[in-house]
């Protein structure tokens, strides 16, 4: 509970704020407090709420009737059934003791509303896994997607490489299936591309069995890499890759009626790994093309806009009411970045 001399510094520290010209509700947010907080607080009292004696509700149930819902539930017929269950059992025998809602209250408070049977229990999902990088060839994530061929029902599979500071497409290939034998032949082929077997990137990826194979987990152990997951049943934390595949489905010309071959698709996909890298400025990384950041000319090209704009404001001062379009380059680039005020975060300290 908050002390006297608390409670007097923060209503000290309101009015101080106050008197400076911030508005109470603005102020008591600041250290945490309500605006009815502060008034009993100013005016000398104090909460007496958490001392309180409440008188139990006429309609609460009796100690006997609590008991029986337990010894109900106690019973070798209903020891495996959930409260649902035997709330209607109950009523097929004529019996009504109390409401599902209460069964569950009373097994909470009895320490006994516990998972029972084979069935995994549900588990809360951690803290997704985090990484920063500062350059490219840091860290790269990946992924697979279905891409539909002529005949229905049957489809190909897009194998796609990122690297989260460019956003440049490091290496992508369409197979006839998915298996972790294209995954290895795709990675190897990438860190060979980018000249990076020296200093390999983390690799982040989804729990596909294309990507947690033992050829690929072999592979990737023999070029050093460290793979990262997401975790289960959760796309995104592997964002990245998905809002990639969107882009790349979302083009114009993209086939939505399937591709008639897989030289085809291969086809495709390589002029559109082209536009993407070379020609499409990505509004992440300032409009710029992540080629183009991948070799380090953004700083260049960026400071080239900003120093157009700055004349333009210049020669046309009363046109602009404010500064010129930001133009900085963006800095490190986070996958999955820590959220404040997150109750995950508790977990991932413990």
């Amino acid at each position: 509970m908050t002390s006297a001399l608390d409670r007097q510094q923060a209503v000290e520290l309101v009015n101080e704020a106050h008197a400076a010209g911030a508005r109470l509700k603005s102020a008591c947010a600041e250290l945490g407090i309500g605006l009815n907080t502060y008034r009993r607080w100013a005016a000398g009292g104090h909460d007496k709420r958490p001392d309180a004696v409440r008188p139990k509700p006429a309609k609460a149930l009796s100690d006997a009737e609590r008991q029986a819902v337990l010894d109900v539930c106690h019973q070798p017929e209903f020891a495996s059934l959930p409260p649902a269950q035997i709330v209607a059992r109950l009523a097929d025998q004529g019996t009504y003791l109390a409401s599902e809602s209460t069964f569950y209250r009373i097994l909470h408070d009895a320490n006994e509303q516990h998972h029972r049977g084979r069935m995994a229990p549900p588990r809360q999902s951690g803290p997704p896994p985090r990484h920063r990088a500062d350059g490219p060839l840091q860290t790269w994530t990946w992924d697979v997607t279905y891409l539909p061929t002529a005949v229905r029902g049957q489809f190909y599979y897009l194998y796609m490489i990122i690297d989260i500071y460019s956003r440049k497409i490091v290496d992508s290939e369409v197979f006839a299936s998915e298996n972790a034998n294209n995954s290895s032949i795709l990675i190897r082929r990438a860190v060979l591309r980018e000249q990076c077997c020296h200093a390999p990137p983390k690799l982040h990826a989804d729990n596909g069995g294309a990507m947690k194979g033992a050829t690929l987990l072999a592979t990737l152990q023999k070029l050093e890499i460290n793979p990262s997951f997401s975790r289960p049943r959760v796309s995104n934390d592997n964002a990245f890759s998905e809002a990639m595949f969107r882009t790349c489905k979302y083009r114009p010309d993209y086939p939505t009626k399937g591709f008639e071959s897989l030289e085809a698709a291969r086809e495709w996909v390589h002029h559109f790994v082209q536009w993407y890298n070379h020609e499409h400025r990505h509004s992440g990384i300032r409009y710029v093309t992540p080629d183009e950041r991948h070799r380090g000319l953004d700083h260049d090209i960026l400071a080239r806009r900003h120093q157009l704009y700055q004349a333009a404001r210049a020669a046309n001062p009363e046109r602009w009411s404010g500064d010129t379009r930001n133009w900085t380059p963006v800095g490190p680039v986070w996958l999955n970045p820590e959220i404040q005020n997150d109750p995950r975060a508790s977990l991932e300290a413990a």
